[in-house]
């Protein structure tokens, strides 16, 4: 049993490290993030989001996580949830609807792992929704999506799956 799951865990790891991913697509509503090699799913994680994830973000402090398609533009390593990758919100659109509105649209959104030095809650908070608009994954989790995901990859957040 023991070589049959080594196997499948290199197996995993050989082919994931074969993939490109060009897409990172969050479906809130699932709670779940996919990443894709052109049509291919790649991997699939758990996340968790924003305290009032439904609908897009208006404002800094709503605690909701942006929907729209925004890049992954660098990667924070001093960062306080361990690492971290930022997504480019707020676009010209979010800035503007914000300035419309007479408040700050917010920003640093980041896809990040557990706060620094409580790693070990995280199979905990991956079961509720308590970032401030971030979407959030396990450390180890984290490790791998940096390592599958290149600065500069398409991330697409809404509620429903997409087509």
């Amino acid at each position: 049993m023991k070589l049959v799951l080594s196997f499948l865990l290199l197996t995993t790891i050989s082919f994931s490290a074969l993939a490109e991913v060009d897409l990172v697509q969050v479906v809130k509503s699932e709670r779940k993030m996919y990443l894709f090699d052109g049509s291919r799913l790649i991997r699939e994680f758990d996340v968790a989001l924003g305290a009032n994830p439904k609908g897009h973000k208006q404002q800094e402090g709503d605690e909701r996580t942006p929907e729209g398609r925004y890049q992954l533009d660098y990667i924070k390593e001093d960062s306080s949830f361990y690492r971290a990758m930022h997504v480019s919100y707020p676009n010209e659109l979010d800035k503007q609807t914000a300035k419309e509105r007479g408040v700050s649209p917010g920003g640093l959104i980041m896809v990040h792992g557990q706060r620094n030095r409580l790693g070990w809650l995280s199979l905990l908070s991956q079961r509720f929704n308590w970032t401030n608009g971030c979407i959030a994954i396990t450390n180890d989790e984290m490790d791998e999506f940096l390592t599958l995901v290149p600065v500069g990859t398409v991330i697409d957040i809404s509620w429903e799956r997409l087509p």
